[in-house]
């Protein structure tokens, strides 16, 4: 039985601003999958009607084969959820806040303390767990956040943008737990996320979705691989940038071809060979050229095929924005 189920998924806002526009797709009890987009593109949407806290406007959505509207109060028994932005009380400690969340899942006597000092080791907050979450580093914040999905042993976990803000070290913390969860225990993890490098690494599958669709999905490997072409990227001034598409519309092993901020972006047969081809016609037409590069496709330039634009922040792999871990 798979995790997930989802069959023509529709969510219409007031004013007819469509969110989610008719997605499919099945994720299996033993992956973890990916939402790649990014923000608006209706990945935070799907999540909240995946964990019913959002009814859809029409389709069919199931987490582990319980329809998520005709049988929420099931569904909420099973799946556990760490959105974007978690309420934490500041004057709390880590293992006050976990207690009580153990409570409100009627969980009684000396078992709630048990669970938290459990979840509080199994996510390296343990020397933590007696201080006061006001001051924790947003890395620990999202430790903390992520314990408390656990709580209740869930068998699908939902993890809304879970390293958005943090530091290299803080997200390859997340990263290990999440492996270890989905290998260890058997929890399925769906996750979204705005990082390449994310998508590329932990996630068995992914979906690249733009504007409420689903515009590519598969393994990363499959997604790079289906591009099937090199990668030419070079340097030009904005302005010169219809000259440039125009002296190259005839080149000799041009699959595609697409401009961005960056300046352009093609997909060759051949890149080595090409790029001699590429410089000559520019220069001919009077082009400015500036850096060029040959490279093997990434899951930057897969976004920018399917969608026509790169996702923003994509080349920050480092995404150092948050505290420093502690």
């Amino acid at each position: 039985m798979n995790a997930i189920e989802v069959e023509g998924l529709v969510k219409t806002f007031p004013g007819e601003v469509e969110a989610v526009a008719g997605i499919d797709l099945a994720v299996s009890g033993d992956e973890i999958f990916g939402f790649l987009g990014p923000n608006g593109a209706g990945k935070t949407t799907t999540i909240r009607i995946l964990t019913t806290l959002l009814r859809s406007t029409r389709g069919k959505a199931r987490v582990n084969g319980l329809d998520v509207e005709q049988r929420a109060a099931e569904v909420r028994q099973i799946v556990g959820v760490a959105l974007q932005e978690a309420g934490m009380d500041a004057l709390s400690t880590g293992r006050e806040m976990l207690v009580l969340q153990a409570r409100l899942h009627g969980m009684s006597g000396s078992e709630p303390q048990r669970r938290a000092a459990g979840l509080l080791e199994k996510v390296g907050l343990s020397d933590a767990g007696d201080r006061r979450v006001g001051t924790y580093s947003g890395g620990m914040k999202r430790r903390l956040d992520l314990a408390h999905a656990l709580v209740h042993g869930p068998q699908v976990l939902f993890l809304d943008e879970p390293t958005t803000g943090l530091d290299p070290a803080s997200r390859q913390s997340i990263w290990d737990e999440v492996r270890r969860l989905n290998r260890d225990e058997g929890i399925a993890v769906f996750l979204t996320t705005q990082y390449m490098e994310e998508a590329d690494q932990l996630c068995d599958r992914l979906a690249i979705i733009d504007h409420g669709r689903i515009v590519a999905m598969g393994t990363p490997d499959e997604l790079k691989a289906s591009i099937g072409a090199d990668v030419v990227t070079v340097a030009i001034r904005p302005e010169e940038a219809q000259a440039a598409r125009t002296a190259l519309e005839g080149l000799d092993g041009l699959i595609d071809l697409r401009m961005d901020g960056a300046g352009l972006t093609l997909f060759v047969n051949d890149g080595s060979e090409t790029v001699a081809d590429v410089i000559r016609l520019l220069d001919e037409a009077t082009v400015g050229v500036g850096a060029v590069s040959v490279s093997r496709p990434t899951l930057d330039e897969v976004f920018l095929r399917a969608t026509g634009s790169r996702l923003e922040g994509a080349g920050d792999t480092s995404a150092a924005r948050g505290e420093a871990a502690s």
